[in-house]
């Protein structure tokens, strides 16, 4: 039990409400993302190796814990049905640490980690998530973009530069896009596949100083470093995380008249030339340096095909770098991701050679998604939007996109030159990096933060780093195979084998998605809401092919396309998507319906008729007979006209409603013995609440659930014309 104290015995500090007000200005609202089954501050590719990992290292374990559960109070294993003595369904679940660089709260949740039940523990990441769904002929392909910001050597655009004495470099973001076959929901029989990138600051002691009023400030080293003892931590970090190879993406200049960037990319191609020294030549560190600017001011070469053939020759995790890591960073990455979302799309079979072109429904909305994720963590780092995006080095971007730069540059300025240092402290309290104490100096106090993210420079350390076995034991045994991930008794130490019921929210991801124990709608969900191929971005067009692998115009775009459409045009699909709709039901099937029937529904749907307007007072004329019959038919599909003769069969059924509103009298109504004998209709052999025969499946029906279950096993068959006329038919339906 944890005592808090009421308000009114708590004694309050003074500066507390100040400490409030800064700790408050971290919005938790936005950009910060959980789970309950899923832990997110790993990749996919770590969280599934845990499920392969050898039965016999687990047997042991999971023996121990289910002696341990018996022990244990009802509290941590509480089941609702125990009581009540039904069965309950046990499986065995993994619970293991997350990875706490890339955790916010993990200083905050650190006092109470011991003390309450993991359940309560709850890690958030900070970053970009966001997810879009690819319609490949009606088959849903989900592509999904995680950013992870770092919460070591956190902060804001010129405060936090190069790394610190840990080896945590400033704007350290991992990004790793996955790719679903969505048409089956199971990590078990599901198709997945999973590419990480890494954005961060150049491992180097460096700053900017930024006491003078200058757009950029002048780049200063700030240590010297002859042996590359800070590169040597981080890139160690990486080959433990990542395994190797690793390759280095310098994007900053190198002729300037005056020298600026090119300070950093002379002190990092040395450092990664002595580190390479000591590795052996197959998990040697590659290094690819590349003036983008320059190139970009060139009309001989084009950058982003550059940037592609870089990414062809790419095999490993990719650390990309500028000087901010925001611009230049994020296209580069986007060429990267786009040149691995190819593969990954050839890998699970939907294209036939892994390549993708621009101005294609996929990239157009791949696009979008790293725009997306561009501007959050530039938001997050340098105060504004993303100044220079894609369509600026395609040179395809409008004219008005010049002033929307200027604007973005200037909102950058000035965020930099006012709240950064705000920002500065809400994240240094809140990642619990300053603590307040009463014999501290407070944090508003402190002429500069540097001593809080050095931690080491306050202290001699006990043991110093080999300058030439520069990485952790064991690391290198195990390369290519990132050390995490292997079976060695220090990952094992950091698993758990846990005891829970299958429907437990911390396995259960079906469970946490649909809540079947809430009543929802599939509109509502998120599957249906984010964006989509379909809707989003291809053309409004009757006829166009609906493959989203089509190179379209590029100004044509499912937006631009629908708003520029004239009333005529619009009437015509109106036309053309009404005449494919269902026909209305038959005469027959409505009296067939209206046999099953109960007398009272009868006798009120008698009462509304009378209570309704007659119909021959809305077509007294002729010109408003046309004018319902036209409205009828746009948006219908159908043409009034005058009812049939009612048949032999059905005219004493009619006689008998009429009977209900009126008084029966001799020369009405006939005989009830002339009356012929009705009964249910139905379907079903028993039509009733407590048993019902289903009815037997056709072949056809067998094909389609045959194929579904295929699907699961990831069979694919071929698409034959009458699937490609069925899905443009649904397309024209859908979203024209």
């Amino acid at each position: 039990m944890i005592y808090i104290p009421n308000d009114s015995v708590r004694i309050t500090h003074p500066d507390e409400a100040r400490y409030v007000r800064i700790f408050q200005n971290v919005d938790l609202s936005s950009n910060f993302y959980f789970s309950y089954s899923y832990d997110l501050s790993h990749s996919l590719q770590y969280n599934l190796t845990l499920l392969q990992r050898p039965y016999e290292l687990w047997s042991s374990a999971a023996s121990s814990a289910e002696e341990e559960v018996h022990t244990q109070s009802k509290q941590d294993s509480f089941d609702i049905f125990e009581d009540e003595g039904l069965p309950t369904q046990v499986v065995y679940g993994l619970q293991n640490e997350p990875y706490y660089k890339y955790v916010w709260n993990g200083k905050l949740l650190e006092r109470v980690k011991d003390i309450v039940h993991h359940d309560w523990l709850m890690y958030i990441i900070h970053g970009f998530c966001g997810q879009s769904k690819l319609l490949i002929y009606g088959r849903p392909v989900y592509i999904t973009l995680i950013a992870r910001r770092s919460s070591k050597f956190a902060g804001t655009r010129f405060l936090k530069r190069g790394a610190n004495c840990e080896g945590d470099v400033a704007n350290e973001v991992e990004t790793e896009q996955i790719v679903h076959d969505a048409s089956v929901m199971s990590f078990t029989a599901g198709s997945y596949s999973s590419y990480v990138q890494v954005r961060g600051s150049v491992p180097l002691y460096w700053s900017q100083d930024i006491s003078t009023m200058m757009p950029k400030p002048p780049i200063r080293l700030d240590q010297a470093d002859p042996y590359a003892h800070v590169a040597a931590l981080h890139f160690n970090q990486m080959l433990q995380r990542f395994g190797s190879p690793i390759i280095i993406l310098n994007l900053v200049k190198k002729r300037e008249k005056r020298k600026h960037e090119k300070i950093l990319s002379e002190e990092l191609y040395p450092a990664v030339i002595n580190l390479n020294q000591f590795l052996p030549p197959d998990h040697w560190i590659d290094y690819i340096a590349w003036d983008m600017a320059r190139y970009t001011k060139s009309k001989l070469c084009n950058v982003l095909d550059r940037l592609s053939m870089i990414a062809e020759n790419v095999t490993g995790v990719l650390r990309t770098n500028c000087v901010d890591c925001l611009d230049r960073t994020n296209t580069a990455q986007f060429m990267v991701g786009k040149c691995a979302l190819a593969y990954q799309l050839y890998a699970l079979g939907m294209i036939d050679k892994p390549k993708l072109q621009f101005d294609t429904d996929c990239v157009r909305l791949f696009e979008e998604l790293y725009e997306d994720h561009g501007d959050t963590l530039s938001l997050q780092y340098g105060g504004s939007q993303l100044v220079h995006r894609v369509k600026t080095y395609r040179k395809i971007a409008p004219w008005t996109q010049h002033s929307k730069d200027i604007m973005q540059t200037l909102s950058r300025y000035y965020s930099n030159a006012f709240s950064d240092a705000d920002r500065q402290d809400a994240i240094n309290l809140f990642l619990q990096v300053y603590q307040p104490l009463e014999s501290k100096p407070h944090l508003w106090e402190l002429p500069t933060d540097f001593y809080l993210h050095q931690r080491s420079t306050m202290a001699l350390p006990q043991e110093r780093r080999s300058y030439t076995l520069w990485w952790s034991e064991g690391t290198l045994s195990y390369l290519p195979v990132p050390y995490d991930e292997v079976t060695c008794e220090d990952n094992m130490r950091k698993m758990k084998v846990k005891r829970v019921n299958r429907f437990d929210e911390s396995i259960d991801i079906y469970t946490e998605f649909f809540k079947p124990y809430e009543l929802t709608s599939f509109d509502d969900t998120f599957c249906i809401a984010m964006t989509n191929s379909a809707r989003e971005f291809m053309p409004k067009t009757v006829g166009v092919d609906p493959s989203p692998f089509t190179v379209r115009k590029p100004e044509e775009t499912g937006k631009s396309v629908l708003g520029n459409k004239s009333s005529k045009e619009e009437t015509l699909l109106q036309r053309k998507t009404a005449a494919s709709a269902p026909p209305p039901p038959s005469e027959e099937a409505i009296t067939s319906t209206s046999e099953d029937d109960s007398e009272e529904d009868r006798d009120d749907d008698g009462s509304v008729s009378q209570r309704s307007t007659p119909i021959k007072l809305l077509t007294e004329s002729g010109e408003s007979a046309r004018t319902q019959e036209q409205s009828a038919r746009e948006p219908y599909g159908l043409n009034l006209a005058k009812p049939p003769r009612l048949s032999f069969h059905h005219r004493p059924i009619f006689l008998k409603w009429i009977s209900s509103l009126h008084p029966p009298t001799e020369t009405f109504l006939p005989p009830s013995s002339s009356l012929p004998r009705r009964e249910p209709v139905s379907c079903f052999t028993e039509d009733s609440i407590y048993a019902v025969c289903p009815p037997q499946a056709d072949r056809d029906s067998r094909d389609v659930f045959e194929s579904h279950v295929m699907t699961g096993q990831g069979q694919m068959r071929a698409l034959c014309r009458d699937d490609m006329l069925m899905y443009r038919e649904y397309v024209k339906n859908r979203y024209m």
